[in-house]
């Protein structure tokens, strides 16, 4: 056998697939087709070329490219000044921009985490009024807003009451949120309230409330309006009892709850920067006439025109309040004896 004739033999054997023979493409050629032996070479040497990159080198690129899953929560940014803030530096600082000192807007377990000793605290139950007592509909059924919003917060209601030590000394602490619809007080709101003085004068101990409200819940109409007076009859009978009441004016107070119990504290603090008023500034200047002055209805204009005791930063709150606690505390107990 000439050389010629034995490299023929060894390159159709190298062309034949586990089928029979391949054509260019591959393919398996059936029996008793003619293919060009030229062709069976070029074949088998693609078919192989093309198995050695499809199953080796290309999942080696996907792993080198693919990007790792990384948690979208890790960075915030602040929206005073736009810079972006590492999550943990956010939780330690709580929740207070490292670079402008923005406050941003708080859960209520977040406050009451910040607010009792050693995070030590009980809930209590509130009341449980008619859910959707006008059958209220808009662009949405309010009894699915009030499913989406307790899904979200993961709270019953936009307001919370515990009980625990701050600095040492009994207090009880209401909360509202925000995200729950506005933070807007409706039936539950004005019932948690009630609930949260009627507790503190049976303990008696101080009432201290977290405010952050749009105002009156429009989904209960006149309900929600009566919660108004509700609340300020609760503020009296902690008063009435001889007790501390401490509001802490929080991002943003306006609307009902602004005209209500959260003007009647014997002391009224703020957190900087605060929004806080009734009628939103833009219809305010359209029913006077006049261009309203910088920061206006902002917790240091506030404080600068008499309405308000104190701006507290969040990370001196804690330490605040145990002390007007103290003072007041003692000052009545030297009053009694």
């Amino acid at each position: 056998m000439t050389c010629n004739n034995r490299v023929l033999i060894e390159r159709t054997k190298a062309a034949q697939g586990p089928l029979g023979p391949l054509d260019t493409f591959g393919h398996a050629v059936p029996a008793g087709s003619t293919v060009p032996l030229l062709a069976h070479t070029a074949a088998g040497r693609y078919a192989q070329r093309m198995s050695w990159l499809t199953e080796y080198v290309r999942p080696k690129i996907r792993t080198l490219f693919t990007r790792s899953s990384v948690p979208d929560n890790l960075w915030h940014q602040c929206p005073a000044c736009q810079q972006m803030i590492f999550h943990r530096d956010l939780t330690v600082n709580r929740k207070v921009c490292p670079h402008c000192g923005h406050h941003l807007r708080a859960t209520t377990t977040e406050r009451l985490d910040w607010t009792f000793d050693e995070n030590a605290y009980t809930r209590i139950e509130l009341p449980k009024p008619v859910a959707d007592p006008l059958r209220f509909r808009d662009s949405k059924r309010y009894a699915d807003r009030l499913k989406e919003a307790r899904e979200k917060t993961h709270t019953e209601d936009a307001i919370t009451v515990a009980h625990g030590t701050l600095g040492g000394q009994k207090a009880v602490v209401a909360v509202m949120e925000f995200d729950f619809i506005g933070g807007s007080m409706g039936a539950a709101v004005g019932d948690a309230i009630v609930a949260a003085a009627r507790l503190a004068v049976l303990q008696q101990v101080p009432l201290i409330v977290f405010t952050a409200s749009g105002g009156a819940r429009m989904q209960e109409g006149a309900v929600s309006l009566m919660q108004m007076p509700r609340t300020v009859i609760a503020t009296r009978l902690v008063k009435d009892a001889g007790l501390p009441f401490i509001v802490v004016l929080t991002d943003p107070t306006t609307g009902g709850v602004t005209a209500s119990f959260a003007m009647l504290g014997d002391i009224q603090i703020a957190e900087p920067g605060a929004m806080i008023g009734f009628a939103g500034a833009r219809v305010i200047e359209q029913t006077v006439r006049e261009k309203l002055p910088e920061g206006f209805q902002r917790a240091e204009y506030l404080l600068e025109h008499g309405v308000i005791d104190m701006v507290v930063k969040r990370t001196e709150m804690k330490a605040t309040l145990a002390r007007i606690i103290g003072l007041l505390t003692q000052k009545e107990q030297q009053v009694a004896a």
